[in-house]
């Protein structure tokens, strides 16, 4: 995906995520931000991930597939939300704000991958490159490109996805299930 933010651009909603970051773990809602004072990038319908961590570790991660507010809102939403609402990890304390990292993952809009099998679908996906959303029914599922780093076998990366869904690992090759692809313009403290 090609860059879209200037660097400014990218510092300004790494601060406006931290600041959301701040006041919710504190107890405060953050305060409203002039979007009319942002770039015009930053004012556009935007989807993002905000992924935290500490000391090396995953502290959280929140975000939309596709975009449904002004970007800078998007960013600061997910923050506040990878903070004190991943239901896998307990809410930030205000004593860990010092220790946490914040990665931010812009979204381009997902396209359907279309593939005919198992092969074909491994032959299709391109690691480090590709975002993937898997999709059965009611159930979805997806991986940044950034999971490529800790899953970098295909068929692997496949099966976590498939049991992220909630899924037998092995769904991906016993039936077609709906594959989408996206990249992302990724950038962190």
């Amino acid at each position: 995906m090609k860059n879209r933010l200037s660097d400014q651009e990218r510092i300004l909603l790494l601060e406006l995520a931290r600041q959301a970051i701040i006041e919710a773990v504190n107890g405060r809602k953050p305060p409203a931000i002039g979007l009319k004072n942002l770039p015009l990038v930053l004012q556009q319908p935007g989807a993002s991930f905000v992924t935290l961590s500490c000391k090396g570790q995953l502290r959280g991660c929140i975000g939309a597939l596709e975009p449904y507010q002004p970007l800078a809102e998007d960013v600061r939403e997910h923050a506040v939300a990878a903070a004190i609402e991943d239901f896998r990890f307990p809410p930030v304390q205000p004593g860990e704000l010092l220790e946490i990292e914040i990665e931010i993952s812009c979204l381009s809009l997902p396209t359907p991958l279309e593939y005919n099998g198992p092969v074909d679908l491994l032959e299709k996906i391109r690691p480090g490159i590709d975002g993937i959303i898997l999709r059965d029914g009611s159930q979805r599922a997806t991986f940044l490109p950034q999971v490529w780093e800790k899953l970098p076998n295909k068929a692997d990366f496949l099966a976590h996805l498939c049991q992220k869904m909630g899924a037998p690992a092995d769904l991906w090759r016993r039936k077609k299930i709906q594959v989408f692809v996206y990249q992302v313009e990724e950038f962190h403290e």
